[in-house]
């Protein structure tokens, strides 16, 4: 049997769509490898439903900016912002499990010729799989924060005040400067930048296609360079929430 490395576009708590995109993609979990981008949770119907069923399929995610703000409430009950996500992970039978799983996920997985990250890898990191590997995710750093929230950038990672509208020059999209890169081959399949949407371009693809606003769920098959998606079902939220 033929191992096939699946890639997911950000779930947001999407748990339908995302059985939906398992049906289309035939997943079978004695033969493929499911990697979702990040972003597990949050502004979709049912966060619990797609954190247990990444894990009962063994799924192998890095961590988004949403699972990382999820852990740090868990861990910290003067953390600011809504907690009724963590209170409905919290109140299933399974929950703090569900919770230790997410914990063990790291910001970056890496492979002879992918790397996995939510959202961006920095242009001032020589090795992003030595920067990223074991770090903290209860711990805020520089490195983390850029992993799981960039979108622009200049060539020595600094990012924008805000990204939207998009920031001039000397701030670009993130990816720019890592396929500017004569010493890489590898490609980076990342997720978190829904307004931009799909992205297929040299040594990188882009799977954030908005499922939670009404758009898609996007898988892409490595193995096979295919692209797989399915509509959403329903405008589940703003995106200015």
């Amino acid at each position: 049997m033929v191992l096939r490395r699946i890639f997911v576009g950000d779930l947001q708590g999407c748990r339908e769509e995302f059985e939906a995109l398992l049906e289309a993609l035939r997943f079978d979990p004695a033969g493929d490898k499911l990697h979702p981008v990040g972003d597990l949770v949050n502004r979709g119907p049912d966060s619990v439903g797609c954190l247990r069923l990444c894990r009962d399929l063994g799924a192998l995610p890095v961590l988004g900016n949403h699972d990382v703000h999820l852990l740090r409430q868990a861990a910290d009950r003067t953390l600011r912002g809504r907690r009724d996500m963590l209170e409905a992970v919290r109140a299933e039978e399974d929950g703090e499990s569900l919770l230790d799983w997410l914990r063990a996920r790291p910001f970056v997985l890496g492979w002879p010729d992918v790397l996995m990250v939510h959202a961006a890898v920095s242009p001032r990191w020589p090795e992003p799989l030595h920067v990223l590997q074991g770090r903290d995710v209860l711990v805020r750093e520089a490195d983390t924060e850029f992993a799981v929230r960039a979108r622009h950038c200049d060539a020595n990672g600094r990012m924008p005040a805000s990204d939207w509208p998009p920031p001039a020059p000397p701030f670009m999209p993130w990816d720019h400067f890592w396929r500017a890169r004569s010493d890489e081959r590898r490609t980076v399949v990342f997720g978190h930048w829904a307004r931009r949407g799909l992205v297929r371009d040299v040594r990188t693809v882009g799977l954030d296609t908005g499922c939670v606003y009404g758009g898609s769920m996007t898988a892409w098959i490595a193995d096979e360079d295919r692209l797989v998606s399915v509509p959403a079902r329903r405008v589940w939220s703003s995106p200015d929430d």
